[in-house]
C-alpha cells in the first residue's frame, strides 16, 4: 500500500518569553494501514493515539522543541509506543518543558526516516529555533516544514532563540530548491506549494518578517 499523508488539528497554547498564546496544530501522521510516523504530536496526545489507532508507529519527530510543539509529546510517544527524534540544538526548548532529560534521539541533517516504503530526509532548517528541522518525503511530493515556512511567508523569529536573516537563508537554501510543485506542510494554518512562496523572498526582506 503506497504511503498517505493525515493531518489533525489540535489545539492548546504556546508559551515563551513571559507571553501564552491560543494556538491550533497540525500533527501530521505519514504511511499506510500498518504502519506510520508521527510528526508533531501536539496539545492532545489522546486524539493522537486515536487517529493512529492500531497501526505500528515507528517514529514520532519533532520539527523543533517549542513547547506547543513538544509539550505533550512524551505522553503521546508512551501512548503510540513509539521513541522521539529532534535535534539537539533546540535541547534548551527540550529542557524548559522536560528538565533534566533529553529525548530519546538526536536529528542531525540528512538523516533518513522509512516508512511504508517511503523516505523522509530531515533538512536542518534553523531561524526559528536553533535546532528546527524539515521532514523532505521526494516521493509523496512534499515537505513537513513545522514552523519554517508558512502559507504566506517565514516563521516567526521575534523570541529568544530565533533569528530572521537565519530563517530566510534556510529557506532560500534548503527549501527554495526543492521542485516547485512540493506541498509544503506548515505546523500551523493551511498548506501551500515552493513555487508559491519562492517568487516573494525579497518581500519578506524587506518587511523584515
Amino acid at each position: 500500500m503506497t504511503a498517505r499523508v493525515e493531518n489533525l488539528v489540535t489545539s492548546g497554547t504556546f508559551s515563551l518569553d513571559g507571553g501564552t498564546w491560543d494556538v491550533d496544530n497540525n500533527v501530521w501522521i505519514v504511511g499506510d494501514d500498518a504502519e506510520v510516523i508521527v510528526i508533531d504530536p501536539a496539545h492532545d496526545a489522546d486524539a493522537v493515539a486515536t487517529a493512529v489507532g492500531d497501526r505500528s508507529v515507528k517514529a514520532v519527530l519533532l520539527t523543533h522543541g517549542h513547547d506547543d510543539h513538544i509539550r505533550h509529546a512524551r505522553s503521546a510517544a508512551e501512548k503510540l509506543g513509539a521513541e522521539i527524534w529532534m535535534n539537539p540544538a533546540d535541547q534548551m526548548l527540550w529542557e524548559a518543558v522536560f528538565p533534566g532529560t533529553r529525548p530519546d534521539h538526536e536529528i542531525a541533517d540528512g538523516d533518513r526516516f522509512e516508512v511504508a516504503g517511503t523516505e523522509l530526509i530531515a533538512l536542518h532548517t534553523p531561524g526559528h529555533s536553533p535546532g528546527s528541522t524539515c521532514f523532505h518525503a521526494p516521493a509523496l511530493g512534499t515537505v513537513f516544514s513545522g514552523d519554517t515556512l508558512f502559507n504566506g511567508g517565514p516563521g516567526a523569529t521575534g523570541r529568544s532563540y530565533s533569528d530572521f536573516g537565519t530563517i530566510v537563508e534556510s529557506i532560500r537554501t534548503r527549501l527554495l530548491g526543492l521542485p516547485e510543485e512540493t506541498v509544503v506542510r506548515t505546523g500551523h494554518g493551511d498548506t501551500t506549494r515552493i513555487g508559491d512562496e519562492a517568487p516573494n523572498v525579497q518581500d519578506w526582506i524587506d518587511r523584515g518578517h
